[in-house]
């Protein structure tokens, strides 16, 4: 039980880090490769069948793609309400 609320936690602090690069907030590099990180770890839960998994593993790609390029505005509101969504619903 403490472990999904975990992961939800990781999931709430990736989607602030989505809304941060959305909304042209400084955000460090070191934040955003520690937010990526994290969910390509989460990410691996999908080889145990967890389909949503993928969802972390798409905004992990995102995360890092935003240090080099300029990310569409529609694909970071997009990670940031599936991240926080996902986040909630583990505290539930």
């Amino acid at each position: 039980m403490v472990l999904v609320k975990i992961l939800g936690a990781i999931d709430l602090i990736s989607g602030i880090a989505f809304l941060m690069l959305a909304f042209g907030a400084g955000v460090f590099v070191q934040f955003i490769l520690f937010c990526a990180g994290l969910l390509l770890l989460k990410g691996m839960f999908v080889f145990t069948g967890d389909i949503l998994s993928i969802i972390d593993i798409f905004s992990a790609g995102i995360l890092l793609f935003s240090l080099f390029f300029p990310i569409p505005t529609f694909l970071l509101w997009v990670g940031a309400f599936l991240l926080i969504a996902k986040g909630f619903v583990s505290f539930v």
